[in-house]
């Protein structure tokens, strides 16, 4: 297989041998990856016991019997700007930085915050429907994974697997599509013991969520775009209503990977692959996967637009 394994120190790639040691502390997954960083050819995919899985299917959503502890798939790291995801329409579903009007995208630095302000990811094994309506924010869902805010100390790396609890949930309306933003900590974080629901938050990381709902409002109006919409006038959630959320999602995840929700549909076009889901018509193999580059460095990491842009 014509991988590389790759790590990340502060906000640059590197390609050495000791980082295979540090991504396989960090959990039972290996990141394999493909292509040129901050273009459209690269890839990371994920890899346990030898063979290629989907982040979006194969890693469980729990990770006890309590359901208080979840996985979470780093797709973005703290402070770091390239918009980075997982891809629901290809085999697999390896993380791919998202590409708007054929350039890869960016987001914007808007005073005083430096890309993102958390470690940004998804759950696996949820999905937003695109063809049902929440009855509280009266839109549909976004057909991805529902994200997650990490707000721990560790910076992460894009496909790191992290454990984490959940605190709450914020409700964004994109574009008339309802886009849960999950706040977690990282179970390992110094601070995992102190906060238990999201009043917590606020006493350990003070003025952390009204900075969630600045960045989150005025993000992509530097690309010409209005500021976003939530439900619930903004402010986040509980504990309990979260989690009652990421369960619709999982449900609706269970009934796509089962087949009881069509994979191609004109909401949506999805790839339900995987190796691990039993009972599932889409389980398979992924050993013939074998990408034609190996990671290469960029010469030019994208990050060429380092202003802030002034947001009133």
């Amino acid at each position: 297989m014509n991988f590389l394994i790759t790590g990340m120190r502060s906000n640059n790639l590197n390609f050495h041998s000791a980082t295979r040691m540090s991504i396989r502390a960090m959990s039972n997954y290996t990141r394999l990856a493909t292509g040129t960083p901050f273009t459209e050819s690269h890839r990371i995919y994920i890899e346990k016991d030898g063979q290629i899985i989907s982040p979006f299917h194969d890693i469980p959503l729990f990770t006890n019997t309590e359901k208080s502890v979840l996985n979470m798939v780093v797709e973005i790291p703290r402070w770091t700007n390239a918009k980075i995801e997982v891809a629901t329409g290809e085999e697999f579903n390896p993380l791919k930085q998202d590409v708007k009007k054929g350039k890869v995208r960016f987001v914007r630095n808007c005073f005083p915050y430096k890309g993102y302000l958390w470690n940004y990811g998804a759950l696996p094994q949820t999905w937003e429907d695109p063809t049902q309506s929440n009855p509280d924010t009266n839109a549909r869902g976004d057909n991805d994974p529902i994200d997650v805010c990490e707000i721990g100390e560790k910076l992460g790396v894009a496909g790191e697997v992290k454990e984490v609890k959940v605190l709450g949930v914020m409700a964004l309306l994109d574009e008339g599509e309802t886009d849960w933003k999950v706040i977690a900590i990282d179970t390992k974080d110094p601070l995992a013991n102190k906060v238990h629901d999201i009043k917590d938050v606020e006493t350990h990381f003070p003025g952390l969520l009204d900075a969630t709902y600045r960045w989150f409002k005025i993000y992509k109006v530097p690309d010409g775009k209005p500021e976003n919409e939530f439900a619930f006038d903004g402010q986040c959630k509980d504990k309990a209503y979260a989690n009652t959320i990421i369960e619709e999602t999982h449900e609706a995840w269970q009934k796509l990977i089962k087949g009881d929700t069509p994979a191609k549909a004109d909401t949506h076009d999805l790839a339900v692959a995987n190796v691990t889901i039993k009972g599932s018509p889409y389980t398979t193999s992924s050993k013939s996967i074998k990408p034609s580059q190996e990671v290469k460095k960029s010469n030019n990491p994208g990050e060429a637009d380092n202003k802030w842009y002034y947001v009133g």
